[in-house]
């Protein structure tokens, strides 16, 4: 897990992983929440929390795309893609972040 850390890579994997967590409280956890029980408190505390791990998210997939010399129309655009879908990150990682070494 260390090792991750260490490399542009590994912390967009870990940034990806939160802001997949994040994404899924928000989504199926907060909203319903919010609607359901008419308690928007935990829509307030997460929505702060998930727009930072989605930038940072953002951010640091362009620098990792830099890094890596993808092209934008045939890998990047499919990372960027993942941060705004349910469990989008997770699969990303596994296809394609998971493999670089």
């Amino acid at each position: 897990m260390i090792h991750l850390f260490k490399t542009n890579t590994g912390r967009l994997r870990i940034i990806g992983f939160l802001e997949g967590i994040s994404l899924l409280l928000l989504v199926f956890v907060a909203v319903p929440l919010k609607y359901a029980a008419s308690d928007p408190s935990l829509v307030k505390t997460l929505g702060p929390i998930h727009g930072a791990l989605f930038l940072l998210f953002i951010f640091n997939t362009l620098s990792v795309g830099v890094d890596q010399g993808w092209k934008f129309s045939q890998t990047t655009w499919k990372v960027l893609l993942a941060c705004i879908i349910p469990f989008g990150t997770f699969y990303i990682d596994h296809k394609i972040l998971r493999p670089i070494r």
